[in-house]
Parts: C-alpha cells; structure tokens; sequence
C-alpha cells in the first residue's frame, strides 16, 4: 500500500478551504521525485488541483459535484505561506467603491511577491507585483481608495476623490489623507486640494 499519497490527502483535506500544499512539505517521507511523482499523480486523477508551480489545492465538494476553492481563499493562503501582501487590484476596488460599474472580467490581485498565474479550475487569476504605496494600506477600505484612484488616474482623480470623501467614513478619509506622503505626487496633490474644499 503506497502511503505517501495518502499522508498527502490526510493533510490536504485536514486544511481550510483554498489552504495550499507544496511538494517541499513532505520531503521527510520519501525522495524529491517520489513526492513530485505522487502530487503528479494525485493531480492527474483530480484530487488534487495544482494552482502554480509548487502548489496544489484540494478542489471543494459540494452537492453540485467537486468545484475549485475560491480564488479569494487560495490566495490569501498563499499570501501567508509566502509572507506576502495579496490585495483586490484597482478595477475591483473602484467598482466595489462605486467609482466605476464596470466589472472586471479577469480577476487580478495585487502582490507584494513576484507576479504569476493560477490556475483554478477553467479561470486564471493573474496575481501581480505592485509598487509598495499600492500595498501601503492593506485591505482596508483607504487602502482601496487608493488602488482604485491608482486604476482611475490623474484625469479622473478630482471627481473620484469627491465620490470617496462621501463614501469613506471620517476615519478612514483621515488615514487616506495622512498617508499621501507616500503616495505618487499626482495623487498626493489632488488628495491635498479635496481635504482643503473641507
């Protein structure tokens, strides 16, 4: 009875939805090539969804049959193997700001790591290196302030930043504008010129 696949599975269903396995974690059962061999394996038989180079995620069931874990999930898991900062990308953050109804068809997600694609089921999402003022507020809602007005640009930034000094609470507004120090000039100009109309 091969138990390496086994002790794969074990631990690939003991993680939470989108959690991430790499081959590099099961080096203590066996040789390098037995352990690619059997991800590889594992794969080819859909138990396993390999996502990256390196990388392979338990595909979800439901009642609907088996689906790929969400993209949100996988890469957040990813974030924290790596030590990364993950965040949505500017397009998703305008829309979700309300700055723009346009739906972004790929999803992308902005990176403090190197830039790659996953693959997750037929979709592939791009997660991409960004400059760190982009990441400088994380996840909150002025951090996507600003990726949004990064995406919208310098033509639209006046008339983006009075959509966002409505939709912003107090505090938030005051951490965008505390940070525009490190923020491109454009940005930290036009920022300054809205505080002033308060």
């Amino acid at each position: 009875m091969n138990t390496l696949p086994q002790a794969i599975l074990k631990q690939a269903h003991s993680l939470p939805e989108g959690g991430v396995l790499s081959p590099k974690e099961f080096l203590h059962l066996g040789s390098r090539a037995a352990i690619d061999q059997a991800f590889s394996r594992l794969s080819k038989e859909g138990k396993l969804l390999r996502v990256a180079r390196g990388a392979y995620v338990a595909p979800v069931s439901s009642r609907f049959g088996s689906r790929a874990p969400s993209p949100e999930k996988v890469i957040q898991a990813l974030a924290e193997q790596n030590g990364e900062t993950v965040v949505p990308h500017g397009a998703s953050s305008a829309n979700v700001l309300g700055l723009t109804q346009q739906v972004p068809i790929r999803e992308i997600y902005l990176t403090s790591g190197k830039t790659r694609e996953l693959t997750l089921g037929h979709s592939i999402v791009l997660v991409k290196h960004a400059p760190r003022w982009m990441m400088a507020l994380g996840s909150r809602p002025a951090g996507a302030a600003v990726r949004a007005l990064a995406w919208m640009g310098p033509t639209h930034v006046s008339k983006s930043l009075a959509s966002l000094r409505r939709t912003l609470s107090s505090a938030e507004w005051q951490t965008l504008t505390t940070a525009r120090a490190g923020l491109p000039g454009w940005m930290a100009q036009a920022i300054g010129k809205e505080t002033m109309h308060g």
